[in-house]
């Protein structure tokens, strides 16, 4: 067990960045890890039904991110839409922040918008003196690290096949493999955590247990809750539902429908009570993502299987390729 940050900490060639994603979802490699043989193989997506066994569920996080992105008319100040806090008020991340202090103003799609409040976190509260329609103006904010706009093709692949519920700034990138005609084939359920923006920070205190978690709303449907209740192993894909069942199960078990919110950070030598198996993304190097997957397999066998994986050329980050641990 550790719990400092520079023990989460890899090198990666840039060149092994996802930028775009592969033609077709389910043509990613997925690296296998199996925790109590402690081996890895070396598959491909598409075989992630055969790792199934009679009774498991497959439980995803069906949120659907915003076209949260958005720029000032004059250009000059962008804006991403992080969640609304009451009519025409917005908590919004804004570049560059030296231009928007309290007081400042800025016009977007028409409407003037004042800097009320700055946050711990740099995020502002901006009043705007009218409406902001995302979905017709704005785009996807796509990480940081693909450093890039959003293209058109972006609409439909940065978006899981079965987005429904809006509300994240981040997708849930490991459910970006699937298909419908994969989702077709195996026992499956959705819960929704709304991704924000905390998912693309890097620890940056020494000490993990010293670093603040960002909150995310949730909801967990009775007919999850009992589908899990019932199920005799629960594959979590991605962290996002693996951070909701283990902030449910924290609350008490057995499962029950609920609504909420979790700041729930996972790391070693955290106990896991629902998730049994799960897949996940590789993930950047200090940050909470790789965290929880340490907790989940142990950091020693987690950090070399990702050095397998860079030597072996896996594609990294949201449009990479996969690890699944059983």
């Amino acid at each position: 067990m550790s719990l400092r940050t520079s023990d989460y900490d890899y090198a990666l060639p840039e060149e092994l960045i996802a930028r775009y994603p592969l033609p077709r979802r389910d043509a990613s490699r997925m690296m296998v890890l199996n925790r109590e043989a402690r081996t890895i193989e070396h598959r491909m997506f598409a075989q992630f039904p055969t790792f199934l066994r009679p009774g498991d569920l497959v439980v995803l996080n069906d949120t659907r991110v915003v076209p949260a992105r958005l720029f000032s008319d004059d250009g000059r100040i962008e804006l991403l839409f992080v969640e609304a806090r009451g009519a025409n008020t917005w908590e919004c991340l804004v570049k560059p922040g030296r231009k928007m202090r309290i007081g400042a103003s800025v016009v977007v799609q028409g409407a003037r918008g004042t800097v009320q409040e700055i946050l711990p976190d740099g995020e502002r509260i901006v009043a705007f003196d009218g409406p902001i329609d995302l979905e017709k103006c704005g785009c996807l904010p796509l990480p940081p690290y693909l450093e890039r706009p959003a293209e058109s093709s972006d609409t439909e692949r940065y978006q899981t096949v079965y987005a429904r519920q809006s509300g994240a700034v981040a997708a849930p990138t490991a459910g970006l493999h699937f298909t419908p005609e994969m989702l077709d084939r195996i026992p499956h359920a959705f819960l929704t955590l709304h991704v924000g923006i905390g998912t693309f920070r890097p620890v940056q205190a020494e000490a993990i247990t010293e670093h603040r978690m960002h909150t995310e709303r949730y909801h967990l449907s009775a007919e999850t809750a009992s589908a899990i209740e019932s199920a005799a192993r629960v594959m979590a894909i991605g962290t996002t539902t693996t951070r909701v069942l283990e902030a449910c199960a924290r609350d008490g078990l057995p499962l029950t429908a609920r609504d909420g919110a979790t700041d729930i950070f996972l790391y070693p030598p955290a106990a896991f009570r629902i998730v049994d198996a799960l897949l996940t993304n590789f993930h950047l190097p200090r940050s909470t993502l790789l965290m929880l997957v340490s907790a989940f397999a142990d950091r020693e066998f987690v950090l070399h299987a990702y050095a397998e994986a860079i030597r072996e050329r896996y594609r990294f980050y949201s449009y990479g390729d996969c690890m699944l641990i059983v």
